[in-house]
């Protein structure tokens, strides 16, 4: 009878050599994967899906323009919380409370050295200081203001900031002129029927109530003859000339051409955002400010010049080199994920480079250990067959090796090992025939 054993099913060459490499090469990666995250720990963390920006009043460009840079975030997935404020001193206190993330300030409000904690991402517009006087009261020159009553705006607008300042660059202080609180409709209200002289307005000439005011046939928008000199000895102000009939050429307002003194519409940001969002915020200034206006030409903005803080870094690089090289092939936050990824580049490589040189070592011997392993076994036997030559302890040896031979059958190796396992075969055919022959010289 003879006896049949089932021997399992043995593997592919490729699967053997799959299944070897694979062990290895995952271990490395697993040990990769947490060096990576380890190393992840100390790169920035990703910036946050939201922020909030104070504009201004209703009567206003800012609310608008906020609304305008909130749609462009969201095409990104960033949600901006848009808050109606007082005007531009109001958004520099919530700034510099930590109320808001970014703001928009006009030019001349503050310095750097009173807020430290702010940085510029750029002027977006010309704000014109427009000063409209009453039907009948002609004005080519601030000091002819002397006793008049002026609308400046409440305490948290800009323009009643820069209202004093031009009046008492003029000798002009609360004694010479009465400064009313009035704005918005109630003041070009008050300016049409004559209870006030004045109103100065610092606003986008897009702003509703500046239309309103352009459309009156009510008042008079005033042509300061001497803002050259104005421009000249103040830095926050400039130069700006509205050529007659550029409003409304059919109606020609204005019907000549008027010297206007401009701030700059800055966005200002708090140093605690992320730079990501610093940068995502100026890409969206330059697609809602950079078409041409009646004070400016396509591109003049955004611009790095015109605000008192700092720029940021982030904007910096934009006005220089346009937008993050990895931001022009990738979505925002898929280039962002790239970007904070590449700070771990060293760690990296310092990881790879022992372990591109350990790999192939560690596979070579995950593989020989299989076969030499048996090794140890068949010395054994084979000192013991030549110190002990008795029929019994050689009968012993012999089985031991049939059965070691039986089990290396079963070893699968990849086939570039193939070579190793057939030698560890013939060691053991080769000990088996000395064997024999010591057993047959017993026989006789």
């Amino acid at each position: 009878m003879t006896l049949t054993t089932s021997r399992p099913k043995r593997l592919p060459p490729w699967m053997r050599t799959l299944k070897e490499s694979g062990l290895v090469y995952g271990l490395a990666a697993l040990f990769l994967a947490a060096g990576i995250w380890i190393a992840f720990l100390f790169v920035e963390p990703a910036p946050p899906r939201g922020l909030s920006i104070a504009t201004g009043s209703t009567d206003g460009a800012y609310l608008g323009f906020g609304e305008d840079l909130k749609q462009e975030l969201a095409l990104d997935d960033v949600e901006m919380n848009v808050i109606e404020t007082n005007g531009s001193v109001d958004n520099l206190q919530k700034l510099h409370n930590g109320e808001v993330d970014v703001a928009f300030l006009q030019s001349g409000l503050a310095s750097a050295d009173e807020y430290p904690d702010l940085l510029s991402l750029g002027s977006v517009y010309f704000e014109p200081v427009w000063i409209f006087t009453r039907k009948g009261l002609v004005v080519d020159r601030l000091n002819e203001l002397a006793g008049a009553r002026i609308a400046v705006g409440g305490a948290g607008s800009g323009s009643r900031i820069v209202a004093k300042r031009l009046l008492e660059s003029n000798r002009l202080d609360g004694t010479q002129v009465e400064l009313l609180d009035e704005s918005g409709s109630s003041a070009i209200a008050l300016l049409e029927v004559g209870e006030i002289d004045a109103l100065v307005s610092v606003a986008s000439v897009n702003a509703v109530m500046i239309q309103a005011l352009l459309a009156s046939t009510k008042v008079e928008l005033v042509s300061l003859s001497r803002a050259a000199a104005y421009a000249r000895r103040e830095p926050w102000l400039t130069h700006l000339t509205l050529p007659e009939g550029v409003i409304d050429l059919n109606r020609n307002v204005p019907s000549a051409t008027v010297n206007l003194l401009a701030v700059n519409a800055t966005l200002v940001t708090s140093s605690k955002l992320h730079p990501a969002l610093r940068e995502l915020l100026v890409r969206g200034a330059d697609t809602v400010f950079s078409h041409s206006t009646v004070l400016s030409r396509v591109g003049e903005f955004p611009s790095a010049i015109g605000s008192e803080f700092p720029l940021a870094s982030a904007a910096a690089r934009y006005y220089e080199s346009g937008p993050p090289f990895l931001q022009r092939f990738f979505p925002f936050w898929v280039a962002n994920i790239i970007d904070r990824l590449k700070l771990l580049a060293l760690p990296l490589l310092a990881l790879l480079l022992p372990l591109s040189r350990m790999l192939p070592p560690a596979y070579r011997w995950t593989v020989r250990k299989k076969i030499y392993r048996w090794y140890e076994e068949v010395q054994t036997l084979d000192q013991s067959a030549f110190d002990d030559r008795a029929e019994n302890n050689l009968q012993r040896c012999l089985s031991e090796l049939y059965r070691i031979e039986d089990e290396v059958r079963d070893v699968e190796v990849p086939l570039g090992y193939a070579h190793e396992l057939y030698v560890l075969r013939q060691h053991i055919e080769l000990l088996q025939q000395q064997i024999e022959q010591r057993w047959a010289k017993l026989a006789i």
